[in-house]
């Protein structure tokens, strides 16, 4: 996690719209975390993702008194996940309201806090959740590049394939044994597992 001085160099946004909540909270969190945003409504919030970082996300259920079902809170989680690189999300739900808890995270929220929350439960859990964005971020990334590989190799594969259909197979699955064959197909870019394969699906001539 990373710190400078004695606060962890992330940026966490706040959004309630109850104004005792939303002070409280900034107080509790703008000495442990080095930019704390406190915003009144989520329709800050497509500005603020476009304009600024932001590590996580502490968001509300219900904004509106016509509504206590949590479904605004859910249609925000979701806008959030939707974007580039979003970041970490934890609800703020009511005591007890647990079934609604279980659907946030099932629709991409880290976690969740219950009112009346604990200061340092709090905070701990807005760290792990920073922490389980970035794990997966890295997973991501990872599969990402592992996909780019394979679609690499899948069309570097599909051209020596058509290389094959024009002429060149018979020159090459016509040489026996592992010595000019084996150096055959590495200089093209292929393993020798790849071999077998070749010899499957290419005419003998």
């Amino acid at each position: 996690m990373q710190k400078i001085s004695n606060m962890y160099d992330y940026r966490i946004a706040i959004i309630d719209d109850n104004q005792a909540v939303l002070k409280t909270l900034k107080l509790v969190l703008k000495g442990v975390f080095a930019s704390v945003v406190a915003l009144p409504h989520p329709s800050s919030l497509p500005a603020l993702l476009a304009s600024e970082k932001v590590d996580a996300i502490l968001l509300d259920m219900n904004f509106s008194a016509q509504r206590l079902d949590g479904e605004e809170g859910l249609n925000w989680l979701k806008y959030i996940k939707s974007q580039p690189n979003p970041p970490a999300v934890v609800l703020i739900t009511a005591f007890g309201d647990i079934s609604l808890a279980v659907t946030s995270l099932k629709e991409g929220a880290e976690d969740f806090v219950t009112k009346p929350w604990d200061n340092d439960a709090l905070i701990e859990t807005l760290l792990k959740a920073i922490e389980k964005r970035d794990d997966q971020r890295h997973i991501d990334t990872t599969l990402h590049e592992a996909n780019q590989l394979k679609d690499k190799h899948e069309s570097t594969m599909q051209m020596t394939l058509d290389e094959l259909k024009v002429g060149e197979s018979g020159k090459i699955l016509a040489v026996d044994g592992e010595g000019p064959l084996r150096c055959r197909l590495l200089d093209m870019g292929l393993t020798p597992r790849a071999r077998v394969t070749l010899q499957k699906i290419a005419p003998l001539g």
